[in-house]
């Protein structure tokens, strides 16, 4: 047995791709995408058909340049989730544009348009998860889509207080950052490296899983952003982990055991206090967490400048 297979059987793993070859390869349960991913994607040749179509669709319902740029986006997602639902089981999520991060009316009209859209091709929204930057105004968007039957993702997630009050919101996934969260005390710590069993990132999700199960939040656990296989099977338990296609493959070629570290009997020896935030705190909570907020800020600006060079790219093209 692979270590893969030993993973898949106390985790659901999901390809952190827009690469349609590669899930395709590895056929994972779910699938992410983000806008780095997309934009990776939308660049190679052999998706220019997805482009095409994306463009064709755009020009026959917008009129302004600008509005028709960001609706080839909305567009050129589905298209990419569209194809990827072919080839999984489960769900895929689509990011709500990063811009958008501090507008809750402007996060849930953006996620239901994309809801519209997968819905025109006859996808159901059970099998669509909107992704939405953590920040209190993405959080409290979620809040109102989940009642509203549109299941949200919260990414860009590096702090407790991000995980409490999305858990307290009732949405559906988060997606704590373990690689990014690594990295940034990697360097904070002027370190090369930091061992497995005091990662910093791997810790970060063992607590909130830990804290979710403890209480009953029903929101799913998915670590994200890895860095090495060790810090994937560090996690395994874990409710789902989205995993690169080089990880994956890494995965596929080992044969090293991969004990479950996380389960809901083992959350429950190690109890924790219910939180329950209020604007004020979780604002506080972030400010003093110096890792959060510069990684939240930072995870913002870079998803926002991987869609200005697909909007820069779309321009010429149209």
């Amino acid at each position: 047995m692979t270590s893969l297979q030993e993973l898949q059987k106390c985790t659901t793993i999901v390809a952190d791709t827009g690469d349609i070859d590669a899930i395709a390869v590895h056929r994972p349960q779910d699938a992410t995408t983000n806008p780095c991913l997309i934009l990776k994607a939308a660049s190679l040749p052999r998706y220019n058909s997805l482009v095409q179509d994306a463009i064709s669709a755009a020009r026959t319902h917008v009129r302004t340049q600008n509005d028709l740029v960001d609706d080839v986006i909305d567009r050129l997602c589905v298209n990419f989730g569209l194809k990827i639902l072919e080839l999984i089981p489960g769900r895929v999520s689509t990011e709500v544009d990063a811009r958008l991060s501090f507008d809750t009316q402007a996060t849930m009209d953006r996620a239901r348009r994309l809801i519209d859209l997968y819905a025109a091709a006859g996808i159901a929204p059970e099998r669509i998860l909107i992704k939405i930057a953590s920040t209190w105004e993405g959080i409290e968007a979620a809040r109102q889509l989940e009642k509203q039957g549109i299941h949200c993702n919260l990414t860009l997630l590096f702090g407790f207080g991000q995980a409490v009050a999305c858990a307290d919101a009732g949405v559906t996934l988060i997606s704590p950052f373990v690689g990014r969260i690594y990295d940034w005390y990697c360097r904070d710590r002027r370190v090369d490296s930091i061992p497995i069993a005091e990662d910093p990132g791997v810790q970060s999700v063992v607590r909130i899983y830990n804290h979710y199960k403890n209480h009953g939040y029903q929101t799913e656990v998915m670590g994200a952003s890895f860095r090495t296989i060790e810090q994937v099977t560090a996690l395994a338990g874990c409710d789902l982990l989205t995993i690169a296609p080089a990880l994956l493959q890494q995965l596929r070629e080992s044969a090293t055991p991969v004990p479950q570290r996380l389960s809901p009997e083992s959350a429950r020896q190690k109890p924790s206090d219910r939180l329950n935030l209020s604007e004020s705190t979780f604002r506080w909570m972030l400010n003093e967490d110096a890792m959060a907020t510069e990684k939240l800020a930072d995870g913002i600006r870079g998803f926002s400048s991987d869609l200005d060079k697909l909007r820069a790219r779309l321009r010429d093209l149209l």
